[in-house]
């Protein structure tokens, strides 16, 4: 599957999870598919070359967050025969939204490919990385050299994050046992 048919079928599945989301009155329905998104946009950072915040994302919006959401479901209690309801939207609300979605969408085309060499990033900031951060750090790859040199206190954030989000999830379930 080329890059650009993935993006557009990514792009339309965010879109309709979103809706989807947005419409379900049932707080444990809502909470799968919000975990479905984001495990999609896990996807999509993947795609845009940032496996570090894929990670993150795939860590924090889909595991830790679905299962706080989960056990918050399960402590508040839910009746084992309730149906999946929607709720009505305000058609307003959706002009609003699709005349956002195209204002932004009309942007797109004028972005180059992710990748490309033709990118301004690529331009002057690449080189410098490629040529110095070998000599800086004596880390032979490059992408290590980075996260662990250049972007280290950001790193060290995420990973704090993620650390944070796990214990956390930790302690509610080691309670919900108790």
């Amino acid at each position: 599957m080329n890059g650009l048919l993935l993006a557009q079928v990514l792009t339309v599945f965010l879109i309709v999870v979103a809706l989807v989301v947005a419409s379900l009155r049932d707080v444990l329905a809502a909470t799968i598919v919000f975990a479905a998104y984001s495990l999609g946009m896990a996807i999509v950072w993947v795609t845009l070359r940032a496996p570090d915040v894929a990670l993150t994302e795939a860590a924090v919006g889909a595991g830790v967050t679905t299962s706080l959401f989960l056990v918050t479901i399960a402590k508040t209690g839910r009746s084992v025969g309730d149906t999946i309801v929607t709720r009505e939207v305000d058609p307003k609300s959706v002009i609003g939204v699709v005349a956002i979605l195209a204002l932004i969408g009309s942007t797109i085309p004028s972005l180059p490919a992710v990748g490309s060499p033709d990118a301004p990033p690529f331009q002057r900031i690449s080189p410098y990385y490629l040529q110095q951060s070998v000599p800086q750090f004596g880390i032979e790859n490059v992408v290590t050299a980075i996260l662990a040199g250049y972007r280290a206190f950001d790193t060290f954030g995420e990973v704090t994050v993620v650390f944070a989000a796990g214990l956390s999830v930790l302690v509610v379930f080691r309670k919900e046992v108790l």
